[in-house]
Protein backbone atom coordinates (compact mmCIF):
# COMPACT_ATOMS: atom_id res chain seq x y z
CA UNK A 1 0.00 0.00 0.00
CA UNK A 2 1.41 3.39 -1.04
CA UNK A 3 1.26 6.73 1.50
CA UNK A 4 -1.31 7.70 -0.91
CA UNK A 5 -3.51 4.60 -0.58
CA UNK A 6 -3.21 5.08 3.42
CA UNK A 7 -4.90 8.50 3.48
CA UNK A 8 -8.54 6.93 2.00
CA UNK A 9 -10.10 3.35 2.24
CA UNK A 10 -13.79 2.70 0.94
CA UNK A 11 -16.22 2.32 4.08
CA UNK A 12 -17.88 -0.69 1.60
CA UNK A 13 -14.45 -2.29 1.98
CA UNK A 14 -15.75 -5.94 4.32
CA UNK A 15 -12.70 -5.56 6.44
CA UNK A 16 -14.69 -1.92 7.37
CA UNK A 17 -17.92 -3.26 7.71
CA UNK A 18 -16.57 -6.05 10.34
CA UNK A 19 -14.64 -3.68 11.97
CA UNK A 20 -17.66 -1.35 12.47
CA UNK A 21 -19.84 -4.94 13.77
CA UNK A 22 -17.39 -5.55 16.28
CA UNK A 23 -17.50 -2.22 17.91
CA UNK A 24 -21.17 -2.33 17.64
CA UNK A 25 -21.18 -5.55 19.59
CA UNK A 26 -18.35 -4.87 22.17
CA UNK A 27 -19.02 -3.79 25.65
CA UNK A 28 -16.15 -2.31 26.32
CA UNK A 29 -13.47 -0.34 23.82
CA UNK A 30 -9.57 -1.18 24.51
CA UNK A 31 -7.66 1.42 22.48
CA UNK A 32 -4.08 0.35 21.72
CA UNK A 33 -1.79 3.36 20.25
CA UNK A 34 1.23 3.56 18.84
CA UNK A 35 3.56 6.56 17.24
CA UNK A 36 1.48 6.09 14.10
CA UNK A 37 -1.69 7.28 15.25
CA UNK A 38 0.04 10.92 16.00
CA UNK A 39 0.99 11.11 12.17
CA UNK A 40 -2.24 12.68 11.11
CA UNK A 41 -1.91 15.19 13.80
CA UNK A 42 1.34 16.23 12.11
CA UNK A 43 3.25 14.77 14.74
CA UNK A 44 6.50 12.88 13.79
CA UNK A 45 7.09 9.05 14.12
CA UNK A 46 10.63 8.58 13.96
CA UNK A 47 10.39 6.08 11.02
CA UNK A 48 14.06 5.16 10.47
CA UNK A 49 17.20 7.21 11.31
CA UNK A 50 16.38 8.99 7.80
CA UNK A 51 13.12 10.11 9.07
CA UNK A 52 14.47 11.02 12.79
CA UNK A 53 17.17 12.86 11.13
CA UNK A 54 15.05 14.30 8.73
CA UNK A 55 12.92 15.68 11.63
CA UNK A 56 16.10 16.83 13.64
CA UNK A 57 18.67 17.77 10.87
CA UNK A 58 21.35 19.35 13.77
CA UNK A 59 21.21 15.45 14.82
CA UNK A 60 21.78 14.14 11.74
CA UNK A 61 24.50 16.20 10.93
CA UNK A 62 26.10 14.92 13.62
CA UNK A 63 25.27 11.68 13.43
CA UNK A 64 23.22 11.08 16.65
CA UNK A 65 20.58 8.56 16.72
CA UNK A 66 17.04 8.64 18.32
CA UNK A 67 18.29 5.73 20.78
CA UNK A 68 21.39 7.60 21.40
CA UNK A 69 19.47 11.00 22.23
CA UNK A 70 16.93 9.08 23.96
CA UNK A 71 18.91 7.76 26.73
CA UNK A 72 20.06 8.62 30.28
CA UNK A 73 23.32 9.06 29.50
CA UNK A 74 22.45 11.82 26.67
CA UNK A 75 21.31 13.58 29.80
CA UNK A 76 24.64 12.70 31.72
CA UNK A 77 27.07 13.61 28.81
CA UNK A 78 25.19 16.68 26.93
CA UNK A 79 22.58 17.65 28.81
CA UNK A 80 21.48 20.54 26.94
CA UNK A 81 21.43 18.54 23.87
CA UNK A 82 19.08 16.39 25.39
CA UNK A 83 17.02 18.67 26.70
CA UNK A 84 17.15 20.30 23.43
CA UNK A 85 15.30 17.40 21.89
CA UNK A 86 13.22 16.68 24.59
CA UNK A 87 12.46 19.82 25.21
CA UNK A 88 11.14 20.72 21.48
CA UNK A 89 9.55 17.50 21.73
CA UNK A 90 7.19 19.00 24.49
CA UNK A 91 6.88 22.25 23.01
CA UNK A 92 5.80 20.39 19.82
CA UNK A 93 3.45 17.99 21.78
CA UNK A 94 1.94 21.29 23.44
CA UNK A 95 1.00 23.13 20.57
CA UNK A 96 -0.32 20.32 18.24
CA UNK A 97 -4.20 19.77 18.68
CA UNK A 98 -5.42 15.62 18.21
CA UNK A 99 -6.64 14.87 14.46
CA UNK A 100 -10.63 14.21 14.41
CA UNK A 101 -10.04 10.36 15.17
CA UNK A 102 -9.49 10.82 19.22
CA UNK A 103 -13.04 12.23 19.03
CA UNK A 104 -14.09 9.97 16.89
CA UNK A 105 -12.86 6.92 19.48
CA UNK A 106 -14.10 9.45 22.43
CA UNK A 107 -17.72 8.90 21.05
CA UNK A 108 -17.35 5.44 20.96
CA UNK A 109 -16.06 4.52 23.76
CA UNK A 110 -19.14 6.72 25.44
CA UNK A 111 -21.82 5.17 23.43
CA UNK A 112 -20.71 1.48 24.71
CA UNK A 113 -21.89 -0.01 28.35
CA UNK A 114 -18.82 0.05 29.86
CA UNK A 115 -16.73 3.13 28.21
CA UNK A 116 -12.81 2.62 27.06
CA UNK A 117 -9.55 2.60 27.85
CA UNK A 118 -6.42 3.74 26.18
CA UNK A 119 -2.98 1.73 26.37
CA UNK A 120 -0.36 3.49 24.64
CA UNK A 121 3.01 3.48 24.25
CA UNK A 122 3.19 7.36 22.88
CA UNK A 123 4.45 9.95 25.45
CA UNK A 124 2.69 12.84 23.60
CA UNK A 125 -0.50 13.35 26.48
CA UNK A 126 -2.31 13.30 22.55
CA UNK A 127 -5.38 11.56 24.23
CA UNK A 128 -5.38 13.75 27.86
CA UNK A 129 -5.30 17.01 25.02
CA UNK A 130 -8.75 15.13 23.87
CA UNK A 131 -10.22 15.01 26.71
CA UNK A 132 -10.30 11.43 27.62
CA UNK A 133 -11.05 10.48 30.97
CA UNK A 134 -7.09 10.79 32.56
CA UNK A 135 -8.10 7.63 34.94
CA UNK A 136 -8.70 5.46 31.74
CA UNK A 137 -5.56 6.09 30.25
CA UNK A 138 -2.33 3.77 31.02
CA UNK A 139 1.14 5.52 28.99
CA UNK A 140 3.28 2.57 29.07
CA UNK A 141 6.53 4.64 28.34
CA UNK A 142 5.53 7.31 30.38
CA UNK A 143 4.73 10.77 29.39
CA UNK A 144 6.88 14.17 28.49
CA UNK A 145 4.42 16.42 30.69
CA UNK A 146 6.04 14.47 33.73
CA UNK A 147 9.46 15.25 35.30
CA UNK A 148 11.41 13.24 37.63
CA UNK A 149 14.69 13.40 39.62
CA UNK A 150 17.42 12.19 37.69
CA UNK A 151 18.95 9.90 40.24
CA UNK A 152 16.79 9.21 40.91
CA UNK A 153 16.23 10.38 44.78
CA UNK A 154 12.09 9.59 44.67
CA UNK A 155 9.82 7.35 42.47
CA UNK A 156 7.39 10.33 42.43
CA UNK A 157 6.80 12.06 39.56
CA UNK A 158 5.76 15.82 38.74
CA UNK A 159 4.15 18.03 36.72
CA UNK A 160 6.63 19.22 33.79
CA UNK A 161 3.97 22.45 33.14
CA UNK A 162 5.80 25.10 34.84
CA UNK A 163 8.80 24.11 32.20
CA UNK A 164 8.91 26.84 29.42
CA UNK A 165 12.13 25.30 26.94
CA UNK A 166 13.71 27.69 24.70
CA UNK A 167 15.01 25.65 22.39
CA UNK A 168 17.46 26.13 19.50
CA UNK A 169 16.22 24.58 16.95
CA UNK A 170 19.19 24.52 14.34
CA UNK A 171 21.53 23.36 17.23
CA UNK A 172 19.22 21.19 19.07
CA UNK A 173 20.28 22.71 22.35
CA UNK A 174 18.35 24.15 25.26
CA UNK A 175 19.26 27.78 25.57
CA UNK A 176 17.00 27.99 28.93
CA UNK A 177 17.81 26.68 32.46
CA UNK A 178 17.03 22.97 32.45
CA UNK A 179 14.30 21.93 35.08
CA UNK A 180 15.62 20.72 38.57
CA UNK A 181 14.57 17.74 41.11
CA UNK A 182 11.53 18.85 42.96
CA UNK A 183 12.78 17.18 46.15
CA UNK A 184 16.73 17.34 46.47
CA UNK A 185 17.36 20.19 44.13
CA UNK A 186 19.81 17.89 41.21
CA UNK A 187 19.11 17.33 37.68
CA UNK A 188 15.84 16.33 36.40
CA UNK A 189 14.46 14.54 33.11
CA UNK A 190 11.31 13.59 31.85
CA UNK A 191 9.44 10.32 32.70
CA UNK A 192 9.71 8.47 29.55
CA UNK A 193 11.30 5.12 29.29
CA UNK A 194 14.25 5.90 27.11
CA UNK A 195 16.53 3.17 26.19
CA UNK A 196 18.69 1.24 28.07
CA UNK A 197 17.16 3.05 30.81
CA UNK A 198 17.33 1.74 34.35
CA UNK A 199 16.59 5.08 36.24
CA UNK A 200 13.35 5.37 34.95
CA UNK A 201 9.90 6.08 37.37
CA UNK A 202 7.67 3.62 37.10
CA UNK A 203 5.46 4.86 39.55
CA UNK A 204 2.70 6.81 37.50
CA UNK A 205 2.59 3.65 35.21
CA UNK A 206 2.15 1.53 37.53
CA UNK A 207 -0.86 3.11 39.29
CA UNK A 208 -2.26 3.34 35.61
CA UNK A 209 -1.57 -0.41 35.44
CA UNK A 210 -3.68 -0.57 38.62
CA UNK A 211 -6.88 1.00 37.23
CA UNK A 212 -6.47 -0.77 34.06
CA UNK A 213 -6.68 -4.32 35.44
CA UNK A 214 -9.35 -2.93 37.89
CA UNK A 215 -11.49 -1.75 34.86
CA UNK A 216 -11.15 -5.30 32.81
CA UNK A 217 -12.11 -7.02 35.72
CA UNK A 218 -15.54 -5.62 34.80
CA UNK A 219 -15.64 -6.05 31.45
CA UNK A 220 -16.82 -9.22 29.44
CA UNK A 221 -16.35 -8.23 25.56
CA UNK A 222 -13.70 -6.27 24.68
CA UNK A 223 -12.81 -5.25 21.63
CA UNK A 224 -9.49 -4.34 20.51
CA UNK A 225 -8.44 -1.25 18.30
CA UNK A 226 -5.12 -0.77 17.56
CA UNK A 227 -3.72 2.26 15.80
CA UNK A 228 -0.41 3.41 14.21
CA UNK A 229 1.71 0.27 16.09
CA UNK A 230 4.34 -0.98 14.90
CA UNK A 231 7.03 -4.35 15.58
CA UNK A 232 10.17 -2.03 15.56
CA UNK A 233 8.87 -1.69 19.20
CA UNK A 234 5.92 -4.02 20.11
CA UNK A 235 4.88 -2.53 23.53
CA UNK A 236 1.60 -2.28 22.15
CA UNK A 237 1.79 -5.27 20.07
CA UNK A 238 2.21 -7.28 22.95
CA UNK A 239 -0.73 -5.90 24.56
CA UNK A 240 -2.89 -6.76 22.06
CA UNK A 241 -1.80 -10.48 22.17
CA UNK A 242 -2.30 -10.30 25.61
CA UNK A 243 -6.19 -8.69 25.32
CA UNK A 244 -6.91 -11.97 22.49
CA UNK A 245 -5.55 -14.47 24.69
CA UNK A 246 -6.74 -13.76 27.98
CA UNK A 247 -10.18 -12.48 27.35
CA UNK A 248 -10.75 -14.16 23.53
CA UNK A 249 -10.65 -10.14 21.98
CA UNK A 250 -11.05 -9.60 19.02
CA UNK A 251 -8.31 -7.28 17.30
CA UNK A 252 -9.31 -4.01 14.78
CA UNK A 253 -5.60 -3.10 13.41
CA UNK A 254 -5.18 -0.02 11.35
CA UNK A 255 -1.83 0.18 9.86
CA UNK A 256 -0.74 1.56 6.54
CA UNK A 257 2.61 -0.88 6.54
CA UNK A 258 2.33 -3.68 9.11
CA UNK A 259 -1.72 -4.83 9.29
CA UNK A 260 -1.47 -8.64 9.49
CA UNK A 261 -3.62 -10.43 12.27
CA UNK A 262 -3.38 -13.91 13.05
CA UNK A 263 -6.32 -15.39 12.25
CA UNK A 264 -9.20 -14.48 10.24
CA UNK A 265 -11.28 -13.51 13.33
CA UNK A 266 -9.61 -10.93 13.61
CA UNK A 267 -9.78 -7.19 11.48
CA UNK A 268 -6.68 -5.89 9.41
CA UNK A 269 -7.30 -2.68 7.94
CA UNK A 270 -4.30 -1.06 5.92
CA UNK A 271 -4.65 2.46 6.36
CA UNK A 272 -3.71 5.38 8.42
CA UNK A 273 -5.16 5.69 11.92
CA UNK A 274 -7.63 8.78 10.64
CA UNK A 275 -8.85 7.36 7.01
CA UNK A 276 -9.25 3.72 9.13
CA UNK A 277 -11.57 5.81 11.52
CA UNK A 278 -13.04 7.91 9.36
CA UNK A 279 -14.41 4.66 7.42
CA UNK A 280 -15.68 2.39 10.26
CA UNK A 281 -17.58 5.79 11.22
CA UNK A 282 -19.14 5.89 8.19
CA UNK A 283 -21.05 2.91 8.50
CA UNK A 284 -21.71 2.98 12.13
CA UNK A 285 -23.46 5.90 11.67
CA UNK A 286 -25.13 3.70 9.27
CA UNK A 287 -25.79 0.77 11.84
CA UNK A 288 -27.18 3.67 14.20
CA UNK A 289 -29.38 5.73 11.37
CA UNK A 290 -30.17 2.62 8.66
CA UNK A 291 -32.17 6.18 6.50
CA UNK A 292 -28.72 8.02 6.75
CA UNK A 293 -26.41 7.70 3.62
CA UNK A 294 -23.08 5.95 4.60
CA UNK A 295 -20.74 8.65 5.56
CA UNK A 296 -22.73 11.05 6.66
CA UNK A 297 -21.62 12.72 9.86
CA UNK A 298 -25.22 13.74 10.42
CA UNK A 299 -26.69 10.01 11.24
CA UNK A 300 -24.87 10.14 14.90
CA UNK A 301 -23.94 12.31 16.90
CA UNK A 302 -19.90 12.90 16.70
CA UNK A 303 -17.37 15.47 15.53
CA UNK A 304 -17.40 16.78 12.10
CA UNK A 305 -14.64 15.03 10.33
CA UNK A 306 -15.30 16.39 6.73
CA UNK A 307 -12.31 18.70 7.46
CA UNK A 308 -9.29 16.37 7.78
CA UNK A 309 -6.23 17.75 8.20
Amino acid sequence: MTESTANSIDPTDPRVLRAAELISEADALVIGAGAGLGVDSGLPDFRGEEGFWEAYPALGRAGISFSAIASPEAFQSAPRRAWGFYGHRLALYRATNPHPGFALLKDWGASIPNGCFVFTSNVDGQFHKAGFDPRRILECHGSIHHLQCMEPCTQETWTAKAFDPDVDANACELRSAPPVCKFCGGPSRPNVLMFGDWSWSPWREQMQTVRLEEWLATVRRPVVIELGAGTAIPSVRQFSERMIHKFDSRLIRINPREATVSNSSHVAIEAGALAGLTAIFAVLSRLVSPEAPIGSPRAIQGPDVSNRP
